[in-house]
């Protein structure tokens, strides 16, 4: 694999980064890419193309674009590779990734890039060993919010919906573990990401969960982890054992460096965490739901005696009452040529809009109480409004964040290090489920 120049640039096309190694095509090559991915009709733009004798191959991850060229005949999937342990690099050392982030730390990034790539081949990737080579100093770009849910990729990708990490040491630069006053931090992350299809008779239909257990080492040094999840967890549709809360997956995968003679026997996994985040665990769970969908819609569409559309909303949350989601916006299609929208919402933190454009209303809720019901009545005028255009009504799609709750049920039942730590230090286990499909249809 032979890289020839890389670059990094934000939404707008922006230059943030741009190393040149071999010196084979001109710095125009960002504007001829630019113009390439900007100028495809569709939301997903290919990831690889071609200008002349040159290859782009490029990825997203916090919104930006990280580009690589190359002449030679190389493997894109080896490129593709490489660029997202790179941005994993990048949020290891700044603590997040973000335009401002990559703008802030750019002699850090630089300095990275030395030492990742010379004459445009890869050398190394491994945040344990540049640690020792690396000297700038990450700069934080911004202070941690409990609802700035940006910091975490589920399996690499970048989705529309955020996705999770309630903590302030989770976007804490990996080079805060070498100060000497630093507390020793490991956080274990349980992420779910739910797709969901819902019949208008309230059937479910299709429901696919995607997961992961992500580990975060801010600790000095820790020579064993011995993570144990539930008992009763088994993979594929082999018999569960014993007498526990079942919690069972379709497949399941494991990082190379876990350890498994004990995860058959007990379900638990053992592994030598090296400093910064990995993904020690993912899996996968398709057309089932342990437990009922989290959201039910009791939606009711008529035309009023003044001719505008009426669409009466109800939603109810089940997750048990002690559960909350956060961050609920629902999508609601309405009939083409509507103009204005009045609302009537049950309480005053909600908040709706009509965007024309895209001709959808859109319902948001900040917080949701799990056991509780909302409803919001809308009203549109809708000049020409028929029986066939009340069709175009719909479907509704839901997209919110579940902290402390996963779909599946998996748990951490234990987080162990050894040799224990005579200093203080701090071990955090957190879950969440987030979704960005999760259709109900009218």
């Amino acid at each position: 694999m032979m890289i020839s120049q890389l670059f990094i640039l934000s939404s707008k096309g922006d230059h943030l980064i741009y190393k040149d190694y071999r010196g084979e095509a001109g710095s125009d090559v960002i504007d001829v890419f630019y113009e390439k991915v900007t100028a495809l009709t569709g939301d997903q733009p290919p990831v690889v193309m071609s200008h002349k004798d040159l290859h782009f191959v490029h990825i997203r991850q916090g919104g930006l674009y990280w580009v690589a060229t190359t002449t030679a005949d190389s493997s894109p999937f080896s490129i593709i590779e490489f660029l997202n342990r790179l941005s994993g690099l990048v949020k290891d050392y700044c603590g997040s990734l973000s335009e401002k982030a990559v703008q802030m730390n750019f002699a850090l990034i630089y300095e990275l890039l030395d030492e990742v790539l010379d004459y445009g081949y890869v050398q190394m990737t491994s945040s344990d060993v540049l640690k020792n080579f690396i000297q700038s100093e990450a700069v934080s770009s911004k202070p941690f919010s409990l609802f700035d849910l940006s910091n975490v990729g589920l399996f690499g990708a970048e989705t529309q919906q955020n996705k999770v990490a309630p903590s302030s040491a989770a976007t804490r630069p990996i080079q805060s573990s070498r100060d000497p006053g630093g507390k020793s931090e490991i956080f274990v992350d349980v992420i779910e990401k739910m797709s969901v299809v819902i019949g208008s008779n309230g059937v479910l239909m299709k429901a696919d969960i995607e997961g992961e257990v992500r580990v975060k080492c801010y600790m000095p040094s820790c020579s064993e982890m011995r993570i144990g999840l539930n008992e009763e967890f088994s993979v594929g549709k082999s018999q569960l054992r014993g007498y526990g809360a079942a919690v069972r997956v379709d497949e399941c995968s494991f990082h190379q460096s876990v350890q498994l003679d004990e995860f058959h026997s007990h379900r638990i996994l053992r592994l030598c965490p090296s400093q910064g985040e990995h993904a020690v665990m993912q899996y996968r769970l398709s057309d089932e739901l342990p437990s009922a969908p989290p959201f039910r819609l009791f939606p009711s569409v008529e035309r009023d005696s003044a001719g505008r559309l009426l669409m009466y909303l109800k939603l109810r949350c089940d997750l048990p009452p002690k559960s909350t989601a956060i961050n609920l916006s629902a999508s609601i299609p309405v009939p083409r040529g509507a103009v204005s929208l009045s609302q009537e919402l049950s309480s005053p933190d909600q908040s709706a809009e009509l965007q024309l454009q895209n001709r959808t209303v859109f319902w948001k809720i900040p917080r949701f109480c799990g056991g509780t019901q909302l409803s919001a009545l809308f009203k549109l005028d809708v000049p020409g409004l028929s029986s066939a255009s009340m069709l175009e009504v719909g479907p509704v799609g839901l997209s919110f964040e579940l902290p402390k709750w996963t779909g599946t049920g998996l748990q951490i039942r234990f987080l162990r290090l050894s040799p224990i730590h005579p200093g203080p230090s701090q071990r955090w286990v957190r879950y969440v489920t987030h979704s960005d499909s999760y259709i109900i249809r009218i």
